[in-house]
């Protein structure tokens, strides 16, 4: 089933003033989407700050044009941000709803007084709205919906299918390349754990093509019996189809049969006294054993996800079990935003949905409770899958010990995270106190700047808050700047944060959407401190206090020195959990900073003088340097030299040796 981004271009757009309604139509052709029938977009022109009245007019004047079919509806504010996405059987009913102002929760009131206009999508069917829904909620991640907080991707093992001898290989990301998708994984390390006791048992290679290729001889991995060298032709192409197939089954769950099948394999060699080989089989079978004892199994389920849900103290944890092939690939637990208030049955329902929509359906969901639109759901995951989902909460048996398991995990990993964020308050008071803040900081962002000698130069911002780390909001800074000195330390933080407070400028510029720091910690003495405050100072921003941190004598970590505004000069205690605290955001920037500066460093290591010009793709460059030896060799060539390369046009050859030797 093809999944794109919704509508690309509206059929109709209705503008609202106060009673008068207004009907523009577009000549724009039918959006190609297949939930969209129909876009409307609704507006009421009225004033920016919250208006109760006025955002219920504005509702009510969308529901004179609602249809009774269902559909997508979103609520934006002045602005056109979205405030809540919401799906309906009905438009016209669900839209009227909110309406009612004095039987709406409080919550719901502030989203109406925000609400400005509106815009709607027809569908279909119900279940069509729902996909549409969780879609919208992941792209424009609402104020007032409830969403799934944690966003990373999940890890893979991948087989490939379009080599006569497959690769096996951890994937993330996209599933676009042709082969099996064996996952998810609740981790990268239970999958490089996995892999790794793969290749002991089933010997798949696991290198690149283009290393594949180029062998003469096998690598360490055969050496080591992690790989059949199909690479110089140690093993033939039906041979190792063979181990394809075993592997398969293994991850497919028959791994009672591929063990059968190495342990006769074991016995035969045994019986005909080849006792190295039998040595070989009996190595694989334990490596098969370790992969069984590290995922577990899970009786009674084949390929399911369990999923339990856990609250307390007006926050909820989600805990989600992986079966594939009979065995547990791990769990993982997440913590929805914006749930307070919402009925737990409604906050599991938004999350399956959202949860799955980026990522594969089990034939199999088993629930901890009843959903109240379980039939429409598994009717949409039916159709996101292609294929039969059931959603089913076990009430005996061992698919009923799976979910308290996961219910158990749930409340285990709730407590810990409450247990957590008492500390993490607890720590932001003591920082508030510190360097005299008016409340315990919301964002606290933390500098730093890293090069060799002046060059790759790069800065980097950590983000930190009552969460703790905030890695979605980390940001890297390339600095360019020739005026700068290289190893002009104070430069290079002007040039940061230069950048960073005119982009808050542009992106926030009334402060509303919580992107401007409360507190920013430069990892650096006085300079430092001073040229954070000129470049302060200078874009107009005077209410950030700013902190500069530097390492004591010897660059001593716990004898840190903190520099306020005002010139004074603090210290903590040794064993201060402040201190500590203060500690890991400066080291958490210091790591940032100087995983940047590697890379950068590495890719301009890798780069050629080739590289710099203008239609010489990888091809050609692969060409040039297969002929010559060296970029250096290329560029000192003559244009009859050039022209004899392999692959290389008059034309080409004319373009190199003119970047090398300029006219004039």
């Amino acid at each position: 089933m093809s999944w794109r981004r919704p509508y690309a271009q509206p059929r109709l757009a209705v503008q609202c003033r106060a009673a008068q309604i207004q009907h523009i139509v577009t000549d724009s052709p039918q959006s190609p989407d297949r939930f969209s029938e129909e876009q409307a977009t609704y507006a009421v022109r009225g004033k920016d700050t919250p208006d109760l009245e006025l955002g219920a007019a504005a509702i009510r004047n969308v529901v004179k044009t609602l249809p009774g079919r269902p559909g997508v509806y979103r609520m934006q504010d002045a602005e056109g941000t979205v405030l809540y996405v919401g799906k309906a059987r009905s438009l016209r009913a669900r839209v009227t709803n909110y309406t009612q102002i004095k039987q709406l929760p409080k919550r719901l009131q502030r989203m109406v007084a925000l609400t400005r206009s509106m815009t709607v999508v027809t569908t279909h069917t119900e279940a069509e709205a729902l996909l549409l829904e969780a879609q919208l909620i992941k792209r424009f991640r609402p104020a007032f919906n409830v969403l799934l907080r944690d966003d990373k991707s999940f890890p893979f093992i991948f087989l490939r299918e379009d080599h006569d001898f497959p690769q096996i290989r951890k994937h993330r990301g996209a599933r676009r390349g042709k082969g099996i998708y064996f996952g998810p994984f609740a981790s990268a390390g239970s999958v490089n754990r996995t892999l790794n006791a793969l290749q002991k048992v089933f010997l798949l290679r696991s290198c690149s093509d283009s290393y594949m290729n180029n062998r003469s001889r096998p690598c360490l991995l055969h050496q080591i019996r992690r790989c059949s060298a199909p690479c110089t032709g140690k093993i033939d192409e039906d041979g190792y189809a063979e181990l394809v197939r075993d592997t398969k089954d293994f991850l497919a769950g028959k791994s009672q049969a591929v063990q059968r099948k190495l342990g006769d394999a074991m016995q035969e060699a045994a019986e005909k006294q080849d006792y190295e080989l039998a040595a070989v089989y009996r190595d694989r079978l334990r490596a098969l054993t370790f992969i069984q004892g590290q995922s577990g199994t899970a009786e009674g389920a084949r390929d399911a996800d369990v999923i339990a849900l856990a609250a307390k103290a007006n926050q909820v944890c989600i805990q989600a079990f992986f079966i594939r092939g009979g065995q547990n690939w791990g769990h993982r637990a997440f913590f929805p935003k914006n749930v307070t208030g919402e009925d737990l049955a409604d906050v599991l329902s938004a999350f399956v949905m959202q949860f799955y929509e980026d990522m594969p359906v089990p034939p199999k969901i088993l629930l901890d409770r009843e959903l109240p639109e379980s039939e429409l759901i598994a009717e949409a995951l039916n159709e996101r899958a292609t294929r039969k989902v059931a959603i089913k909460r076990p009430q005996r048996g061992p698919l009923r010990k799976l979910v308290e398991q996961a219910q158990r995990n749930a409340v285990e990993a709730l407590d810990r995270r409450l247990a957590e964020s008492t500390t993490q308050a607890k720590l932001l008071r003591q920082v508030a106190e510190l360097f005299e803040l008016d409340e315990p900081p919301k964002r606290i962002e933390t500098y730093d700047n890293s090069h060799i000698q002046g060059t790759n130069a790069g800065g980097a911002m950590i983000v930190a808050g009552p969460e703790g780390f905030q890695k979605n909001a980390y940001r890297k800074f390339n600095i360019r700047d020739e005026s700068i000195a290289p190893g002009d330390d104070f430069g290079m933080m002007r040039h940061v944060l230069k950048r960073r407070f005119a982009r808050l400028a542009k992106d926030d510029p009334d402060k509303s959407k919580g992107q401007w720091p409360d507190l920013v910690l430069i990892d650096g003495g006085k300079g430092q401190l001073s040229a954070a405050m000129e470049i302060a100072q200078e874009c107009g921003v005077e209410d950030i206090p700013m902190v500069g941190v530097a390492k004591g004598p010897d660059r001593n970590a716990g004898r840190e020195t903190f520099y306020m505004e005002d010139g004074r000069e603090l210290t903590l205690p040794p064993n201060d959990p402040v201190l500590f605290y203060l500690q890991r955001l400066r080291d958490e920037a210091h790591r940032f900073a100087i995983g940047a500066h590697r890379a950068k460093r590495s890719k301009a290591i890798g780069a050629s003088p080739l590289d710099e010009i203008a239609g010489i793709g990888p091809a050609r460059k692969r060409a040039l340097l297969m002929h010559f030896g060296t970029a250096k060799a290329v560029r000192s060539a003559g244009l009859d030299q050039l022209m004899d390369a392999p692959g290389i046009s008059d034309t080409v050859a004319r373009k190199v040796y003119d970047h090398f030797h300029p006219a004039g």
